[in-house]
């Protein structure tokens, strides 16, 4: 990568974090339906096109690390050692998702989504893009056996497991539960037969 292109790389990036510190700091002080898009460009000093050329919407300036959690779900699959069993990589993965969303900065974020319907939305979007995603992670992995409708339900899941987690008052607690049954579904489903 050229000096030059590294270096819009990252002015990009840096003003991609302006926006979106904006964007929590206001939706944060007056809640997410009080706040225009906007305002948030002006908090941030850009126009709106510039917000837009790196949000694509309004729920997406909440939803900042989506990305950035979906790559790290694919990877706890793709990059753990061929023969490794999935469901420990899988935990260990959804484990630090977790512990990223329910610290003291995280959680009144979290809060403002489960109490806005249109944000309620857009991470049941997210988690569904999520699953998918990791369900054809799983599925590539030619050291798993599994059936397609496996890997899908499996990865369904673990997803599922991240938004229970995250939403319970004990939240090691509630993983140890559910992927328990997560383990017991996978050893259930045995070797790979047509789907």
């Amino acid at each position: 990568m050229s000096s030059a292109s590294s270096r819009r790389e990252r002015k990009k990036a840096a003003t991609r974090q302006v926006i979106a510190d904006a964007a929590r700091r206001l939706f944060l002080e007056r809640g997410y339906e009080a706040v225009g898009v906007r305002e948030i460009a002006d908090e941030a000093d850009v126009a709106v096109t510039t917000l837009f050329a790196h949000f694509p919407c309004k729920e997406a300036l909440v939803f900042t690390q989506d990305e950035d959690f979906e790559r790290s779900i694919v990877q706890a699959v793709t990059d753990r050692a061929r023969h490794d069993p999935l469901i420990p990589a899988l935990r260990r993965e959804i484990e630090e998702l977790v512990r990223h969303c329910t610290t003291k900065e995280a959680v009144p974020v979290w809060r403002m989504v489960d109490e806005t319907p249109a944000l309620g939305d857009y991470d049941a979007a997210i988690r569904l893009r999520h699953a998918e995603s990791l369900a054809n992670a799983i599925a590539a992995s030619d050291d798993l056996g599994h059936s397609r409708v496996a890997c899908r339900a499996i990865a369904w899941f673990a997803i599922d497991a991240y938004s229970l987690a995250r939403q319970s008052a004990r939240p090691q607690a509630a993983l140890d539960e559910v992927f328990l049954m997560i383990g017991a579904a996978w050893d259930a489903s045995g070797t790979r037969r047509p789907d």
